[in-house]
């Protein structure tokens, strides 16, 4: 009965805590609890099991909604490229949360506030909508937003009202409202142009609206 026992152990356990089995096996042999032959019988297994070369890992999957195609990563760039933010502003964030940011920015630049929930912000700046939270939360701690929660019911929230405070911010988008200072253009977004132009959502080209922005250059407005 004991021999079944060891033997179940030692096919059972991680290699890792083999050594422990292997004691245990010997500990017994001393103890007269099992024989010489099942004891080398079992040492015998203890070792081929240390021998047999390791189980792959399974392969990771990768949780949560980062879309990683091609045409979202493009999206996110042309974002972040966007000076939408202050440089020593933008610093603090990643390229994705600073894509993040971008959308809201340039939300608060035409309305004077962002009203847009986290997953279209995520659709436009082709990031997650963990990562809009994580750049929300992380430009709030900072005192750069102020974020207005509008509760309708205890189980139903409108989308927050996202305004920026933060002087140098401010500045920065008025001087980019007024055409300042702004870098020429990017090219447009194919794939973001038509339901952006619907919705009258932001885009990295062409500032709101799907309207494009003119004078001396094509600005990115």
């Amino acid at each position: 009965m004991f021999v079944h026992s060891l033997r179940q152990a030692v096919q059972a356990s991680p290699r890792s805590a083999l050594p422990e089995v292997s004691s245990l096996l010997w500990k017994a042999y001393a103890a007269g609890q099992i024989g010489e032959e099942d004891a080398q019988a079992l040492s015998n297994d203890i070792e081929a099991r240390k021998t047999r070369p390791a189980s792959p890992a399974p392969a990771r999957r990768h949780a949560g909604s980062r879309p990683r195609s091609d045409a979202s990563m493009e999206r996110r760039r042309r974002w972040a490229a966007s000076g939408s933010m202050p440089p020593q502003l933008q610093a603090r964030f990643t390229q994705a949360e600073a894509a993040a940011m971008a959308v809201v920015a340039a939300e608060v630049r035409v309305k004077g506030s962002c009203r847009l929930h986290n997953a279209h912000v995520a659709a436009l700046a082709g990031v997650s909508v963990s990562t809009v939270k994580n750049a929300v939360r992380v430009a709030r701690k900072l005192g750069f937003i102020r974020v207005e929660e509008r509760r309708r019911s205890a189980w139903r929230n409108d989308s927050n009202v996202i305004t920026v405070v933060d002087l140098a911010w401010l500045a920065w988008l008025r001087l980019r409202r007024a055409g300042v200072g702004l870098n020429p253009c990017l090219p447009r977004i194919q794939e973001q142009k038509g339901a952006s132009e619907r919705r009258g959502a932001p885009t990295p080209d062409t500032g709101y609206g799907g309207v494009r922005a003119t004078g001396r250059w094509k600005l990115c407005r």
